[in-house]
Formats: C-alpha cells, structure tokens, sequence
C-alpha cells in the first residue's frame, strides 16, 4: 500500500530524515513513535509533499508520488491530518468539512455523521469554538471525506485531555475496520500507540532505530526511547 524507501529530507545543509525505510498495508495502523524533535513531523510533511525530500520514494500503490505537489498526493489517495489540527477556525464546522471534497456538488457521505455525530450536530459552529478534542475530529473527518487509501495522522494527541484520547484510539480502529483504511500516526503517547497500532516504530534523531508488532512490543524499551 505505502512504500517509503531511502527517503531522506533535509532543511537547507542540515540532513533531518536519513534515509528512513518503511511498508504500511493494507487495513494497517503503522505508529511512528519519537521523542520531539526527532523528525517525525519532518518526515510526515515531505511524504504528503509540503516539504521537498533529498532522496528516495514513497509509493501508494506502486505509484511513486516523488515530485508530485501535495493536491496530486491527495488525488492519489493519501490525506495528511497534520500536528495542531490546523482548522479554518472562522470557517463552521460543515464548511470544513466541505473544504475537503473533490467537487463541491458531492455530498459528504452519510458514514461521516455515524462515526462523527458533531458533524451534524454542531454543523454551524464555529470551528474556532471547538475543543480540541472536537478539532481533531473535525480535521479527521475532512480528510476521509477526500476518500483515501492512507491517512498520515501527526500527533493527534497534543493538547487533548487523557480521557478523550481513549476516545480517538477507539475511533481510528473504527475507521479503520470500517474503511480497510491503511493509517501511518505519529505519536509518542505510548498507551495511545498500543491501542491502535499493529506495528511499531521507533525515530530517533532522523533514523529508524527500532521497530515491533504490538504483540511483542515491549514497553519497557519503548519508554526509554521516549523520555527525555
């Protein structure tokens, strides 16, 4: 489904992604975890395009999107959810939402409201007003309703109280057994990732330094590598 290969990025001189190599399949939910400032959120920004990488490819289904700008990337079936939820805060709710179809005559499908009620519930709100629980459902709905194949979500923890994480985790594997819907997460919220992710890997200063199934995962050593 999404095939990463040597991709490195970098900022001016300054080498941030190194190489950086990973498969996501189909119906799968991949965690990136890392400590901040590990590259993560870099490394999340040049697979949907926003960033230029220096090198290597990324594939969705055996497509390369190397090159292409970040509208192309989502054509192709990949949405990017990105770190701060990034809402249209003036903007109400549904308008957000319209935001994301490819053509405006569409209709934002009916599964959409089932799997987020304030969809409709607090249409015209103001997507400024919401909390920030309510935002990341929001900018997560605006990206299904662009029909993905993969959906890159960048900490979608930050900033949201502990109860209603719990919340999100069962949401995302929802949605996933719903839509066979392959997600790629960055995160380093270790209890979050163990909810939903089938696989596990760890960043660290650029590079991929680990990497575990759930079921092996050991928490131990995954907290290591998460505290600062």
């Amino acid at each position: 489904m999404l095939e990463v290969r040597d991709f490195t990025v970098s900022y001016g001189e300054s080498e941030v992604v190194h190489q950086v190599g990973f498969e996501a399949g189909e119906g799968e939910i991949l965690a990136v975890m890392g400590r901040n400032g590990m590259g993560k959120s870099t490394l999340f920004k040049s697979l949907i395009g926003i960033l230029p990488s220096r090198g290597g490819s990324v594939k969705l289904c055996g497509q390369d999107l190397a090159g292409l700008p970040s509208h192309e990337r989502v054509r192709k079936g990949l949405a990017y959810v990105p770190q701060g939820r990034m809402v249209f805060p003036a903007l109400t709710v549904m308008e957000n939402v319209l935001t994301g179809l490819r053509n405006r005559k569409d209709s934002v499908p009916e599964e959409i409201f089932s799997l987020f009620p304030i969809i409709r519930d607090m249409a015209n709100r103001k997507a400024g007003n919401l909390s920030g629980g309510q935002q990341q459902q929001l900018v997560i709905a605006r990206a299904l309703v662009t029909n993905p194949k993969v959906l890159l979500l960048d900490e979608p923890t930050e900033g949201i109280q502990p109860s209603i994480i719990k919340d999100l985790a069962r949401l995302l594997v929802e949605i996933k057994k719903l839509r066979g819907l392959t997600i790629v997460v960055s995160e380093q919220v270790l209890s979050f990732a163990l909810d939903v992710a089938d696989r596990l890997l760890v960043i660290e200063r650029g590079h991929i330094v680990d990497q575990m199934t759930r079921a092996n995962a050991d928490s131990a050593t995954l907290g290591r590598y998460l505290s600062v």
